[in-house]
């Protein structure tokens, strides 16, 4: 079942508070397209206010819908050719904190998909971020409107979403036209999701871990949906199991499993991969940046390694890729004050080689260089700058990585350490002057991480040119 707009496959990571090195809720996902080349901004929607007969449309397929008239404001990572594309917001965390990421694409099965088939102009991923994230003041209440929108208007593709809050992470996934099941991440555990329905046993009886579409358990049984003898396995029931799967999803979340779990011994085509998992050390933001980054290195199945059969190295589709438009890990911190407690780790480019750019979303604007990105190359443009640097390293990977690794070990640390003295810092403002604060910390972080990009253009060309192909060493006393 192929998808008819520009999204293609992301890969999700979900961690609770208790799970986390720092006690933050974190949801993350890599946005990947159809399309290597597609141009993405990163903006700021301002709060509203009384602002009746508001509309959302869909320039995908005509959806429209009214919206409240009070809004928190949000940031979002929309294309930039939206009348195009879609809007495709994909990722935020508004002014009450709540965070949201939308989407990943999820696949129903034919059986369940003939009783509840796909609604053509539904509410669809392309807006399904401003319907929702700026009228939400929990996870669990960003859940509820989903669901209710869902309820109302239909879905026309699977989707799965991600919500937290400072407590709470819930992954919800959108199976049919109107059917669909959340579950909470357990604060002492992680999950690793790629396009295939991932929750498994669903306990009705739970209303504080699992939400669920009105009446999914009677249209289960009315349709005889359920394959399993006992038991309710939401993935059995409405999920897929095929070669697709096993050689496009299933390895990816077996990669984040065996990174964060190197103890267990599992099978990377394994359609029985558990959801939710526990590990005994504590997720990091660095720890995430590197799995959706990753392209199954160390294993047979690394499509840079010297060592490792053609056949091994295309046998799985990589979470990293050069159609991942962005990366973004969103985290919400419970050891500093509200008002500058949520960060939006945003990576530009293949997140195998640039970085993750901490912005604090209680700001007034977000950067020049990501707020209007072109349609075509402009150096100025973060997106275009970080993709850059990628296809650079990419194009002599032997040679450059190491550089690369080098350079991003460096800004990890200068991003930690700049994270830390604006908290620092932030203590002594409050108010418009705290957002105008952390509005220019922002901004003097990107500037500092773009004179580190260029520097590190400026060492791999020199560095090219010495190694370049078209040279003779001829012996000196001739």
């Amino acid at each position: 079942m192929k998808k008819n707009h520009l999204d293609d496959a992301c890969t999700t990571i979900l961690v609770g508070k208790n799970a986390s090195l720092d006690g933050s809720t974190m949801i993350a996902r890599n946005d990947d397209t159809f399309f290597a080349v597609a141009p993405h901004s990163f903006v700021l929607n301002p709060a509203v206010n009384g602002e009746k007969g508001r509309k959302v449309k869909s320039w995908l397929n005509g959806f429209e819908s009214e919206v409240p008239e009070n809004g928190y404001k949000w940031p979002a990572v929309p294309n930039v050719d939206y009348k195009k594309f879609g809007y495709y917001d994909e990722s935020g965390i508004n002014g009450k904190n709540v965070a949201m990421s939308a989407t990943e694409s999820t696949y129903g099965n034919e059986r369940a998909l003939a009783f509840d088939p796909l609604v053509k102009d539904g509410m669809d991923e392309d807006v399904i971020v401003r319907m929702v994230l700026p009228y939400v003041d929990s996870a669990k209440g960003a859940v509820e409107r989903t669901g209710e929108l869902i309820k109302k208007f239909g879905s026309p593709a699977g989707n799965s979403v991600l919500f937290s809050d400072k407590d709470d992470v819930w992954y919800m996934e959108i199976v049919t036209g109107h059917h669909w099941v959340a579950q909470r991440i357990p604060d002492d555990s992680y999950a690793v999701c790629a396009n295939r329905v991932s929750i498994q046993q669903v306990d009705f009886t739970n209303s504080d871990e699992f939400m669920w579409s009105e009446g999914i358990q009677e249209f289960v049984e009315k349709n005889h949906l359920n394959t399993d003898k006992t038991g309710w396995n939401f993935r059995h029931i409405f999920g897929t199991d095929n070669l697709k799967d096993r050689h496009y999803n299933t390895p990816r979340v077996w990669y984040g499993q065996k990174f964060f779990n190197p103890e267990i011994q599992q099978d990377p085509e394994d359609g029985e991969l558990p959801f939710i998992m526990k590990t005994d050390h504590k997720i990091s933001v660095d720890d995430i940046e590197y799995v959706l980054g990753s392209h199954y290195n160390e294993t047979p199945f690394d499509p840079y390694s010297p060592y490792a059969s053609d056949e091994d190295k295309h046998r799985y589709r990589p979470i990293g890729l050069n159609r991942t438009q962005n990366s973004h890990v969103l985290q919400i911190r419970n050891d500093v004050p509200e008002e500058y407690a949520a960060i939006m780790w945003l990576c530009i480019g293949f997140p195998t080689f640039t970085p993750y750019i901490p912005f604090y979303t209680n700001m007034n604007a977000t950067d020049a260089s990501y707020d209007d990105a072109s349609l075509s190359f402009n150096f100025k443009d973060a997106y275009w700058m970080y993709n850059a640097l990628s296809v650079l390293v990419e194009s002599n990977y032997s040679e450059f990585i190491q550089d690369d690794i080098d350079y991003l070990t460096e800004v990890r640390q200068d991003l930690r350490m700049a994270v830390a003295e604006t908290d620092k810092l932030a203590a002594d403002y409050s108010g418009d002057e705290l957002v105008e604060f952390l509005t220019d910390r922002n901004q003097k972080v990107v500037k500092e991480m773009q004179d580190k990009a260029h520097k590190l253009f400026g060492d791999l060309y020199t560095k090219g040119i010495n190694i370049s192909k078209l040279t003779f060493n001829m012996d000196e006393n001739l």
